[in-house]
């Protein structure tokens, strides 16, 4: 399973519910990522998206408690083990958790890849993401050319969980 996240330089993610800056080029490396793929999310990522509608051309998966939280053109599961049962008509590689923090955190054990997008400034924020370069069992493997975006620099970089042998 994979996971695709955009960080600051605190490992931070969002603040009031919302991603903490949008670059047009991060917004495309995601969708090229994720088209035709399956992202799995917590309920409060969901409504973060315009009009609180699912993304188009993927096959989206909520994780949720609230067992009468429906949303049309999405799928509700309520524990990891019932989001394992529905992810197992699905390739791992063509799944992507594509948050919030509670649902990166409880997921990650889960993932082998990480597409993290660092950018270089910190922002103000109310939720992160698991430090991957103080993780244990985490590598980075690829890393971009310094790209930048008004005054912002950032990488697309990648971490591959190292196997334990």
């Amino acid at each position: 399973m994979n996971l695709i996240v955009a960080v600051d330089k605190n490992w931070a993610i969002g603040y009031q519910n919302q991603l903490l800056v949008s670059i047009p080029s991060d917004m495309k490396f995601f969708r090229e990522k994720t088209m035709g793929k399956v992202v799995v999310m917590g309920r409060k990522t969901l409504e973060s998206f315009p009009n609180g509608m699912p993304l188009k051309n993927r096959v989206n998966i909520v994780l949720t408690k609230n067992e009468t939280y429906q949303v049309k053109d999405a799928r509700m599961v309520h524990t990891v083990e019932q989001l394992m049962e529905e992810l197992k008509q699905y390739s791992s590689e063509d799944v992507f958790v594509i948050g919030g923090e509670s649902i990166y955190r409880l997921l990650l054990p889960y993932c082998d890849t990480a597409y993290v997008t660092k950018i270089d400034h910190a922002f103000q924020a109310d939720t992160y993401f698991p430090n991957l370069d103080q993780e244990d069992g985490w590598q980075m493997v690829e890393t971009s050319e310094e790209n930048t975006c008004f005054d912002l620099e950032y990488y697309f970089t990648k971490y591959e969980k190292i196997s334990k042998e």
